[in-house]
């Protein structure tokens, strides 16, 4: 085996990127507060063709060399909007159709894996402050709380590996034709 260059991984540049297909996937951050995570939710949602990212409340906007330093430039290709709270941002996803889905620990949770995002459908996926999680009045608006299993002592994992890891449970189920 051999390691491929940028050239072989076939990159495609900011402009070409903007009009291609885009999973029908619009993550919500709500009220994340680490520019680093921030930024790596923008690189991951790059890389899977999100079709956008929604920033609430303290969560920061680009520019900012802080999130630049971890989304690589993703902050620039990848769609954003900012609302000053989620609610307004659910308010308006709710209106445009889309199953709202949050990745917390709840009771009646889904657990990721049993859950078979559709083609057709337009789905959000908000993820949580880094201490607090998702508000529990963003909860009690989503149409299903998925939960990723965990096995260790912690019980919990930085928000933009969860978020990575539902990001590409969705891709495996509606990736972009």
């Amino acid at each position: 085996m051999e390691k491929k260059t940028i050239w072989d991984l076939n990159r495609v540049d900011v402009e070409h990127f903007r009009r291609q297909s885009k999973m029908r996937l619009t993550v919500v951050l709500d009220n994340v507060r680490s520019l680093n995570n921030i930024g790596a939710i923008f690189r991951t949602c790059d890389a899977f063709a999100v079709e956008r990212i929604m920033l609430c409340g303290i969560s920061a906007c680009p520019p900012s060399p802080e999130i630049h330093k971890t989304a690589l430039g993703a902050e620039d290709s990848v769609e954003w909007a900012y609302f000053p709270t989620t609610a307004e941002c659910i308010e308006s996803l709710l209106r445009e159709g889309y199953t709202l889905c949050c990745l917390e620990q709840v009771k009646g949770s889904v657990e990721l894996q049993d859950f078979n995002p559709q083609d057709g459908h337009r789905y959000a996926l908000v993820l949580g402050h880094e201490v607090n999680g998702v508000d529990q009045n963003v909860v009690n608006q989503c149409d299903v709380c998925l939960e990723i299993p965990q096995l260790g002592t912690k019980h919990s994992l930085n928000v933009s590996v969860s978020g990575g890891i539902a990001i590409w449970h969705f891709f495996t189920h509606i990736a972009p034709k």
